[in-house]
């Protein structure tokens, strides 16, 4: 058990350090400042990786500059239907870019709460929040395992290529059903696999950084869920996402070496990865 729990502890400290080199700018959690989707990008990058899995020009034009770090795996908000004067809350906010644009859903009746673990990051979301003028918005340091949210406070919760990089998945979603009101809803973009990946990627560090190492297998993703407690769920929406959005350069020579030792190409790997959207209800 203490060695699950140094474990975890090791994932945490990894990703928030890597996180937290996005937001105050620096190297990412990839080799280089421009590779990949769940890394962090450049503003022209990330804009296009952002327009890739689904967000508009106008999504990306009306929110502040540098809440758009093009960490998405998908589009939560589209698919969220959010009503006037719900209380929406984001996992894994980042520098706010979800959460900017649900603020414009939910109106002024409404509000959004982001919980980010990265302290760096909560501090570039609020001062995101600052410059957009956006009064109906907040940022709350915490993990996601253990939500600052009170319990039945919120109506529905999204959240964008996050979840995946937790140790305890089933403990992210046991504390979504905690802190929903009784009807409230999920909506998740999130990256699964179709099979097991190789030893040597899911001991990758970087790999689990960059959104890969910490995914699991579809149906055990769903499971985790319905454990949970939650009903109704279903795939909105599935897709399968490239690779070179998510693998780091130091993890792409590392995969490249397992596979050329093993004599398979990278194109046996194409649709090991997908991304997907999934809605469920709190009854």
């Amino acid at each position: 058990m203490r060695e699950d729990n140094t474990r975890e502890d090791d994932i945490r400290r990894i990703v928030r350090d890597s996180y937290a080199k996005i937001a105050t700018g620096g190297l990412s959690c990839c080799s280089s400042p421009v590779s990949t989707s769940c890394c962090g990008q450049q503003p022209d990058m990330a804009k296009d990786i952002s327009s890739g899995i689904g967000y508009s020009k106008d999504d990306m034009d009306k929110v502040p500059e540098g809440s758009n770090l093009g960490l998405g795996c998908g589009n939560p908000v589209a698919l969220a239907s959010l009503k006037q004067g719900e209380v929406v809350l984001d996992l894994g906010s980042g520098a706010g870019f979800d959460c900017f644009l649900a603020s414009d859903k939910v109106g002024p009746d409404g509000r959004v709460i982001g919980v980010d673990m990265t302290a760096e990051m909560i501090e570039k979301a609020r001062e995101n929040a600052l410059k957009g003028g956006y009064k109906n918005v907040e940022f709350r340091l915490g993990e996601i395992e253990s939500l600052p949210v009170a319990d039945g406070a919120v109506d529905i919760i999204i959240s964008n290529c996050v979840i995946n990089l937790s140790p305890d998945k089933g403990r992210v979603f046991k504390e979504a059903f905690r802190v929903l009101k009784p009807g409230g809803r999920i909506m998740v973009s999130d990256i699964v696999l179709t099979r097991e990946l190789p030893e040597v990627i899911k001991n990758d560090m970087a790999a689990y950084a960059s959104c890969i190492s910490g995914a699991i297998i579809k149906d055990a993703y769903l499971k985790t869920v319905e454990d949970a407690g939650f009903t109704e769920i279903k795939v909105v929406d599935e897709t399968s996402f490239p690779l070179n959005y998510i693998i780091s350069d130091d993890s792409a020579g590392i995969i490249k070496d397992y596979l050329n030792k093993i004599g398979e190409s990278a194109d046996s790997l194409i649709d090991t990865v997908l991304s997907i959207k999934v809605s469920a209800v709190k009854r």
